[in-house]
């Protein structure tokens, strides 16, 4: 982005100075956003490792992996199975038809995933237009979404979303502001501004990774020093490529050998890999004028062994350890070597424990965004200027970080359930215990409810049954009376 300032005709004075100061916002922020986005998508490559290397080494544009890993290790931990309503009916408020318009589960798993690379991202709610859901919401990353938030009020003052760029200037936004929204987009080179009022404050919630008192909008989980510790590793592997390429090959020194032996026919020298990999040579023996060989006129060849790539490899294993341990997670998830596979539940779950942990702080950290946005949205949904308070006990089911089997889970699960009462046993939650997902319970609900259902047609059919017959009897009684 310039340093140009936005100019909207039908904009205020304030809301200018909102937009170019949200906008700077946005642009100071531009090269650390993008530097982190670019090592999560592999992008950014080792282009010179000083001038020992030749060029064609560090012109590789070697990556790595390790920032994406390091984020997705966590993000995978992270996961929300759905949303929960204890003194209410989900779906009687259309939280299906919620989940499905929105793809919200993906949309939300996206902004967590944004969330850890850039330390923030946005959750934002609208009403939907005529043709598209009743509620929308949308996650935004933070190179393109910005604001101001109330530490006061625990909420966004505003939000500036860039909806397009052209080289790098800004033809396209929405300003949230506290009851308003404002639509902007340069269209054949005039700014066309639509505006729409609602009682929802700033429709938008922050989700923050690792937020502190000082730095509220929260940090990357792409430090820097796992920055550092991959950008050493990319060296490495340069030095690495060079290595297999020049040292690799038996050096051979020849001693007699003239200057026609690495010439053509034609007499231009033979290229570089012709000679290196050359399987024979011919070597000429030093003769006098007569033909003859001279005494020690033989030629002769000296061997140097290869030089073994083990350093290299040894110093890529020790960062990859450096950053498994940035990342809170196992040195088999980097290491190449020297690292040890648990052998039993306990090792494993030991060997993650920080990672759980950190899984369990980016969660609850998580959640009230995510209440907030979903309590809006369905208020939307629903035709309402106000999430009702009976609401305020919606909230967020997150899958548990720990891995544990489905036998280890439904052991644990039934001696819990064990000591509980009989009425807990015929619950859902306790067939959750027992590692149940939600589409078995609703398939085993579903097909006790049929069985219960033929079980009363057929309590239904024998009860009438039974009328039909002591009818009957009752008559043929009745008729013999009446004949005596």
């Amino acid at each position: 982005m310039t340093d140009e300032a936005i100019r909207v005709p039908g904009l205020t004075d304030d809301e200018l100075v909102t937009v170019n100061f949200l906008a700077k916002q946005l642009k100071d922020k531009t090269h650390h956003n993008r530097k982190r986005s670019d090592l999560y998508d592999g992008k950014s490559a080792l282009r010179q490792v000083g001038s020992i290397i030749p060029p064609q080494y560090h012109r590789l544009g070697l990556a790595l992996g390790w920032t994406a890993k390091g984020v997705d290790g966590l993000a995978r931990r992270c996961n929300l199975d759905e949303m929960v309503w204890a003194d209410g009916d989900l779906d009687a408020l259309g939280m299906q038809e919620l989940e499905d318009s929105n793809f919200l589960l993906s949309e939300l798993s996206q902004g967590r995933t944004d969330s850890l690379i850039h330390g923030i991202s946005y959750l934002i709610t609208t009403k939907g237009d005529e043709d598209e859901p009743a509620a929308l919401i949308h996650a935004k990353d933070a190179l393109n979404a910005t604001g101001e938030w109330n530490a006061r009020k625990r909420r966004l003052d505003n939000l500036l979303s860039v909806t397009s760029r052209e080289r790098n200037r800004i033809t396209g936004f929405v300003l949230y502001l506290d009851g308003e929204t404002i639509n902007a987009d340069l269209e054949d080179g005039r700014w066309v501004v639509d505006r729409s009022e609602h009682p929802w404050h700033v429709p938008v919630d922050p989700l923050v990774y690792k937020p502190r008192t000082s730095k509220r909008m929260g940090r990357s989980r792409i430090t820097p020093a796992a920055i550092s510790h991959q950008y050493a590793a990319l060296r490495e592997l340069v030095r690495l490529e060079a290595h297999m390429d020049v040292f690799t090959i038996p050096q051979l020194i020849l001693l007699g050998a003239s200057e026609g032996m690495f010439k053509n026919e034609d007499g231009s020298y033979k290229a570089s890999w012709q000679i290196a990999l050359g399987r024979a040579l011919a070597l000429p023996d030093a003769v006098d004028d007569r033909g003859d060989v001279i005494e020690g006129g033989r030629a002769d060849v000296k061997h140097i062994a290869a030089q073994s790539p083990a350093p290299h490899l040894a110093d890529l294993n020790a960062l990859a350890k450096l950053e498994a341990r940035e990342y809170d997670l196992p040195d088999s998830a980097f290491a190449l070597t020297d690292m040890a596979n648990p052998t039993s539940a306990d090792a494993y779950n030991a060997s993650r424990e920080d990672l759980i942990a950190e899984a369990e702080g980016a969660t609850d950290d998580w959640s009230v965004p995510i209440r907030r946005t979903v309590a809006r949205a369905l208020a939307i949904q629903n035709g309402l200027d106000e999430v009702p308070d009976a609401w305020a006990s919606i909230d967020a089911k997150w899958r548990s970080p720990m891995y544990l089997s489905r036998a280890a889970q439904a052991d644990a699960g039934a001696k819990e359930i064990a000591s509980l009462p009989d009425w807990v046993r015929e619950t859902t939650v306790a067939m959750r215990r027992l590692g149940w997902s939600q589409q078995e319970i609703d398939l085993a609900l579903q097909e006790r409810r049929r069985a219960v259902g033929r079980q009363s047609a057929l309590s239904i059919i024998e009860a009438r049954q039974a009328e039909v017959a002591n009818g009957d009897r009752f008559g043929v009684e009745g008729a013999t009376d009446a004949a005596g």
